[in-house]
C-alpha cells in the first residue's frame, strides 16, 4: 500500500485545512525531510491574515520555515550520507550562481523563494527541499530545540553584523524572540555588560537566563546613555532609533535586527556624525549566520530548549494561531509536533 502523508495548507487568509495525499520523492538534488518540529512566529500568523507583501507569499500553500527533522529520501546528485541525518535547513532559496549569490548578497537576481511562505514548508509529515539548503546536525541533536534555529540565524546575523568583542558594553533593546535569541549569543562573547531593555519587564527579566546582566524600561534608560559599544534593536514597540543611538558611546555600533517604530522625533543626522557611529541594518538569515547559529547550537552554547512554552499536534494548527499574537513570556515559542 503507497505510503499516505499529511500536510497543512492555508488555501487564502483565514481559511486552512488538513489534506493527505501519497508520499513525492525528492527530485535532483533535493532531500525528503520527515519533520520531526515546526516553530510559528509572526510572520506564520502574517501568512494566515493575508497582511504579507504579495511577494512574500503565495496561496494556497504549506507554512513552517522554522523546521526540523531527519532526512529519509535524497534525489539524484545528492550525497545519501544524509540518509538518516538529523537536520535544518535554510528558508530563503536562492539561485547560488548569480553575481549577486555570489557575492554574498542578500538579493537574488532569478528572484527568492521562501519556504513556507511561497513554497511548501514544514507543517508536514515531510518536506522536499534543496539538498544545498541543509545544515546537518549531530546524531545526539535535539531536534525538539533544534526547531528554532531558522530565528537564531536571524538573530546571529544581526550578532555578526554588530562585530561585539569581548568587554563590550552591549544594549538589546526589544525582548522578543530576536532579542532573546540575540542575547543568547552575545553572552559567548564574555561582554562586560549586557543589557536588556523592554517595556514588559517581565520579558527583559526572561533575557537573564539567557546570559544578560541588566534587565531594565526603557524609561530606566536614561543612566546608559553613551555607555554602550554595541547596541541591538531587535524590533517593538522599545525600538525607538533615537533613543537606541543614545545608548551608544561615541564611535559605538547599532544593528537594527527588526522593526524600528518612528517614534515622532526623527534621527538628527548630527548624532551620526558627531559621535562617529555605525548604522547598519542585519541582513536576514544568511548561510554564515546558519553556520554561526548551528555552531553554537552543536557546542551548547546555545539553549533553544528553554524557550519553548507550547507543543501542539499538526491538526491544532486553529489553537495555536492565538498564541502567536501574545507577547507574553509564558508564550515565547510554539511548536507543532507532525
Amino acid at each position: 500500500m503507497a505510503r499516505t502523508v499529511r500536510a497543512l495548507v492555508v488555501d487564502k487568509p483565514g481559511e486552512h485545512r488538513l489534506v493527505a495525499g501519497p508520499v513525492a520523492e525528492p527530485g535532483p538534488g533535493e532531500a525528503r525531510i520527515a519533520v520531526h518540529a515546526v516553530g510559528l512566529c509572526g510572520g506564520d500568523l502574517e501568512l494566515y491574515e493575508g497582511v504579507r507583501p504579495p511577494d512574500r507569499a503565495r496561496y494556497p500553500v504549506t507554512p513552517g520555515h522554522e523546521w526540523s527533522g531527519t532526512v529519509e529520501a535524497v534525489g539524484d546528485g545528492v550525497d545519501p550520507g544524509l540518509l538518516g541525518r538529523r537536520t535544518v535547513g535554510e528558508a530563503v532559496r536562492t539561485c547560488q550562481v548569480c553575481e549577486r549569490c555570489r557575492q554574498g548578497a542578500t538579493g537574488c537576481a532569478a528572484g527568492v523563494a521562501l519556504t513556507g511562505y511561497t513554497e511548501p514548508g514544514g507543517c508536514a509529515d515531510v518536506l522536499i527541499t534543496p539538498a544545498r539548503s541543509l545544515h546537518p546536525l549531530d546524531d545526539t541533536a535535539d531536534l525538539r530545540a533544534a526547531a528554532l534555529l531558522e530565528p537564531a540565524a536571524g538573530a546571529a546575523a544581526a550578532v555578526l553584523g554588530g562585530r561585539p568583542r569581548p568587554g563590550d558594553r552591549i544594549a538589546v533593546v526589544g525582548a522578543g524572540m530576536t532579542g532573546l535569541l540575540a542575547v543568547a549569543l552575545l553572552a559567548a562573547y564574555s561582554p562586560a555588560a549586557l543589557y536588556v531593555l523592554d517595556p514588559w519587564l517581565r520579558r527583559a527579566e526572561h533575557a537573564l537566563t539567557l546570559g544578560a546582566t541588566d534587565a531594565l524600561l526603557p524609561t530606566e534608560a536614561d543612566p546608559l546613555y553613551g555607555r554602550c559599544d554595541l547596541v541591538l534593536v531587535a524590533g517593538g514597540p522599545a525600538a525607538g532609533l533615537t533613543d537606541a543611538c543614545r545608548l551608544a558611546l561615541p564611535g559605538g555600533r547599532i544593528v537594527l535586527a527588526g522593526p524600528v517604530e518612528a517614534d515622532g522625533h526623527g534621527l538628527d543626522p548630527v548624532v551620526l556624525t558627531e559621535h562617529e557611529l555605525t548604522l547598519r541594518s542585519a541582513p536576514g538569515a544568511t548561510p554564515a549566520s546558519w553556520a554561526h547559529a548551528v555552531r553554537a547550537f552543536r557546542t551548547g552554547r546555545l539553549d533553544l530548549a528553554r524557550l519553548i512554552t507550547h507543543e501542539l499536534p499538526l491538526d491544532d494548527f486553529a489553537r495555536a494561531l492565538p498564541l502567536l499574537d501574545d507577547a507574553s513570556p509564558e508564550h515565547t515559542k510554539v511548536l507543532l509536533r507532525p
